[in-house]
C-alpha cells in the first residue's frame, strides 16, 4: 500500500486553480521530496494532504484514509512540522510535548516514556527542563520534530524544517531526519527549497509548477536525464551573434540572459574550443568558463524555469490569502 496517494487531486480559489489535476504517490519508507517555485501549489498541496484544506475534487489517501472523509483518521496516521515553530516560549520543552500528547489524546500511561524517548532521538534531554525562549532556532526546529513524532505517526510531514537556518544547523538536522527515518522506519513527505537538503535526503523527488507535477523521479535519474555536462559562461556583455554561434554548434542546448550562459552538451571537453573560438569570431569577452555536471538546480530550472528563492516571507502571504479564503 502506498503511503500517500492523489488521484487528480484539484483545489481551486475562486478562478485561480492551485492544484491542477496532481496524481501521484508515495511509497511506505521513503523520504519523498516535494519541490516547487512561490505560487507553483506547493504549500496548498501539503495543506490538502495534512487535512488543513479540503480539495475542490479528486481524492487524496493518507495511509490508505481520505483526507476528505476521514479526516480523523488520517489525522491519527500523519505528524505535521510547520516551517514556523510552534513551540510555546514560556514553557520548557518537556511541557511543550507534554500539551502536545494531551492535544493528541495520547494514553496517559505511554506520554513521559514516549517523551524520553523523542527527546533522546533529537538530544535534547539536557535541555527538556528549559524554557524554549532560551533555545537556539535549530534547538527549536529539533522541538517541533520531536512533537511530530509523539504518537508514532506512520507519515511525517516536514515542512520546510530547516529554512533559515545556518548551514551548521541544516548539517545537524538532516543528520536527525535521516535517523529517524532509519530508526522509526516511516515515511517522510519533505517540503524544502534547498537543492542541497532534497538532494542528500530524498529518495525521490517531485516537482510541481502551475499546479502540475511535472517530474517524479530519484534525484541521481533526473540529473542523469539532463544528459552529459554543463559549461557555464560569464560575458561583460550580451552579444547575440555569440548567443547563435553556441546555439548552431552540434549537440549544445543554450540557456541563460545573455551574459551568464549555460550549454548543455554530451562532451564539454570537446566542445570547450570551439566556444572559444565563436567567442574571438564574434568578439565576445568571456570573464568566466567552468564545466561540471548537472546538479538538483539545473533539473528544476529546466522543469519550471525559474530558480528557487527564500520563500518564508511569500508563504506568509500565502497562508494569510487561503486563511480569507477559507473564512
Amino acid at each position: 500500500m502506498h503511503s500517500i496517494e492523489t488521484r487528480s487531486l484539484t483545489k481551486s480559489f475562486g478562478n485561480m486553480t492551485a492544484v491542477d489535476d496532481v496524481s501521484m504517490t508515495v511509497q511506505e519508507g521513503e523520504i519523498f521530496g516535494f519541490l516547487g517555485p512561490n505560487g507553483a501549489g506547493k504549500s496548498t498541496t501539503m495543506m490538502i494532504l495534512t487535512t488543513l484544506l479540503r480539495p475542490t475534487s479528486g481524492q487524496a489517501l493518507i495511509a490508505g484514509h481520505d483526507v476528505s472523509t476521514d479526516p480523523r483518521r488520517v489525522r491519527e496516521n500523519i505528524g505535521y512540522v510547520q516551517q514556523e515553530t510552534t513551540a510555546d516560549e514560556y514553557l520548557t520543552g518537556r511541557e511543550n510535548l507534554l500539551l502536545q500528547a494531551r492535544l493528541s489524546h495520547m494514553e496517559k500511561k505511554d506520554i513521559d516514556s514516549r517523551i524520553d524517548a523523542v527527546l533522546a532521538l533529537v538530544e535534547l534531554e539536557d535541555r527538556q527542563n528549559d524554557p524554549v525562549v532560551v533555545y537556539s532556532g535549530g534547538m527549536r526546529k529539533r522541538l517541533d520534530i520531536a512533537g511530530g513524532l509523539l504518537h508514532r505517526p506512520r507519515v511525517l510531514f516536514l515542512d520546510e524544517p530547516t529554512v533559515g537556518l545556518d548551514i551548521q544547523t541544516r548539517t545537524k538536522l538532516w543528520e536527525y531526519i535521516r535517523r529517524i527515518h532509519t530508526e522509526s522506519e516511516m515515511t517522510v513527505f519533505l517540503s524544502t527549497h534547498y537543492m542541497e537538503e532534497a538532494d542528500r535526503l530524498c529518495d525521490r523527488i517531485g516537482i510541481i509548477d502551475s499546479g502540475r507535477i511535472q517530474v517524479v523521479d530519484s534525484p541521481e535519474n533526473m540529473k542523469k536525464g539532463m544528459g552529459g555536462e554543463i559549461i557555464s559562461i560569464t560575458v561583460d556583455a550580451r552579444n547575440d551573434m555569440f548567443l547563435s554561434a553556441l546555439s548552431a554548434m552540434n549537440q549544445a542546448e543554450v540557456t541563460g540572459d545573455g551574459q551568464k550562459i549555460k550549454i548543455l552538451t554530451s562532451d564539454g571537453t570537446r566542445l570547450m574550443p570551439d566556444i572559444f573560438e565563436a567567442a574571438l569570431k564574434c568578439k565576445a569577452k568571456i570573464e568566466s568558463v567552468s564545466l561540471e555536471r548537472p546538479t538538483l538546480d539545473d533539473v528544476f530550472i529546466s522543469y519550471t524555469g525559474r530558480q528557487i528563492r527564500d520563500e518564508r516571507f511569500n508563504r506568509q502571504r500565502e497562508h494569510a490569502k487561503m486563511r480569507r479564503l477559507r473564512a
